[in-house]
């Protein structure tokens, strides 16, 4: 097998700058960078009038994941290779906790999973605490970041199931701080959300748009306020995932005023998709029950202006896919309650904020890449590894071709499940070659990897600041 390959005449696009050059791959690694390369002996790829990128780094998916008795409809395989075919190289999953389980169990069953399924994209983890109960379970956490797991999630919704009430958040933030691990957070005030989806159904309302008003925006921005505040009395590194609202974004850029060291997410559906999707017929409108909720335009607007002036640092998916048919959908008399929460966007990610982002005007080819790549690598552990087209790092490297036009259809997706949020969307520019550490996953828009050519990856610990 050739273990060179030269990408020649690119417009190579990092977060630093954007300049044309030659990018030779050799040996799994990112070997050189610069004008008129030497070739010989190397497989040289025509990359003229192409962007060549770092792999983007998607940090929050789940992937062969249970929820309330469902399975995601994408396993390790297919979900990395819809990964790759959206120009993704690198995931980081979660292994999320099942209650009255202990660490070592929950995630020996998640590596389980992976193995059963061999990825064809690189895999981390980040472990989702829900459950303090079990023995040893403090202690155990403490050990994860030398262990390549320096990040730790935690539920500020969803009582009874996933939720850690504010006693139990302080203690996860302090075996973070002392150990070096970052607490990423689902913040939204459960409690408060219990008794307005209590009312509404008291109420005789029960259709979908309720799913979006008994989790309104400010119950998003004060649970970010109070674990903020947690954070910073414990000295942790908090990222905030998910922020969908413009109050959500202020609640960030407040709490880095006081001092927080805070990070914060938002998702392509947050940026793109409005709430009253859910009032479309319940058919369809049951693909746009993700929480947080869908919101307004003035919502969109201060997310796309937070990802510009820096209060949001990068763009992940949160892919969660369930079928509409099968899964999604209400059986007869159901309620918005009885809808399983999740979007799939693993495979658009990309494409969505080239279109939306770099072509309308909102988002500069630099941080367009920063946000997909470079942040989310640097801020979990892998910037010594991945997001940058840099010598001596892992050769993960996407061909992009920003004037090809097509339409986003689920008939054509790499992803099992039987929807697209973005149905009909048409886009210009379109992912056309990837490599991961050096060798061909995706030519000419096709995933072509061997299974199980994805790897585990160990993570370092990070000192990421607001």
């Amino acid at each position: 097998m050739n273990t060179m390959t030269l990408l020649r005449g690119g417009t190579v696009v990092t977060a630093l700058g954007t300049r044309r050059a030659d990018v030779l791959l050799r040996d799994g690694r990112i070997a050189a960078v610069g004008p008129s390369l030497a070739a010989d002996g190397a497989e040289v790829v025509d990359a003229t009038d192409r962007y060549v990128l770092p792999g983007g780094v998607d940090p929050h998916t789940h992937l062969d994941a249970t929820f309330r008795g469902e399975t995601t409809r994408d396993d390790f395989a297919s979900g990395t290779a819809a990964a790759l075919a959206g120009g993704t190289t690198t995931i980081v999953d979660f292994c999320i906790q099942p209650r009255g389980v202990g660490v070592s169990a929950a995630l020996e069953r998640w590596r389980e999973r992976l193995v059963a399924h061999p990825p064809v994209c690189d895999v981390g983890a980040h472990f989702a605490v829900t459950d303090l109960a079990p023995s040893g379970v403090l202690e155990e956490l403490a050990s994860l970041p030398e262990r390549g797991f320096p990040s730790f999630k935690t539920y500020m919704a969803y009582p009874g199931r996933s939720m850690l009430d504010d006693t139990d958040q302080a203690r996860v933030l302090a075996v973070a701080a002392e150990h070096g691990a970052t607490v990423l957070v689902h913040a939204e005030d459960g409690p408060a959300i219990e008794r307005l989806i209590g009312e509404a159904l008291s109420s005789g309302r029960t259709g979908l748009r309720e799913h979006a008003r008994t989790r309104p925006p400010a119950t998003e921005a004060d649970a970010i306020e109070r674990i903020a505040t947690l954070a910073g009395s414990a000295g942790a590194q908090l990222h905030v995932v998910h922020v969908s609202s413009a109050l959500g974004v202020e609640a960030v850029a407040a709490a880095r005023a006081r001092g927080a060291r805070v990070t914060a997410e938002t998702c392509p559906q947050y940026l793109l998709l409005d709430e009253a999707l859910l009032d479309g017929p319940p058919e369809r409108a049951a693909a746009f029950v993700f929480t947080p909720p869908p919101r307004g335009a003035e919502d969109r607007a201060r997310l796309w202006a937070g990802l510009a002036d820096g209060t949001l640092d990068l763009v992940a998916s949160d892919h969660c896919p369930f079928d509409l048919v099968g899964q999604k959908r209400t059986v007869d008399g159901g309620d918005f309650t009885t809808i399983l929460n999740g979007a799939p966007g693993i495979e658009h990610r990309l494409v969505l904020l080239h279109e939306h982002g770099v072509r309308r005007g909102r988002l500069g080819l630099e941080r367009w890449v920063e946000l997909c790549a470079t942040a989310p690598a640097r801020r979990f552990g892998l910037g010594h590894r991945k997001g940058a087209i840099e010598v001596g790092l892992d050769a993960d490297v996407v061909v992009f071709d920003p004037a090809r036009r097509w339409t986003i259809r689920a008939a054509e997706q790499v992803s099992r499940v039987d929807h697209a949020v973005y149905e009909g969307m048409p886009v210009t520019g379109a992912v056309e070659r990837v490599f991961l550490r050096g060798t061909e996953v995706v030519r000419d828009g096709r995933v072509v990897a061997a299974a199980g050519q994805g790897r585990f990856v160990l993570r370092e610990r990070t000192a990421e600041t607001a």
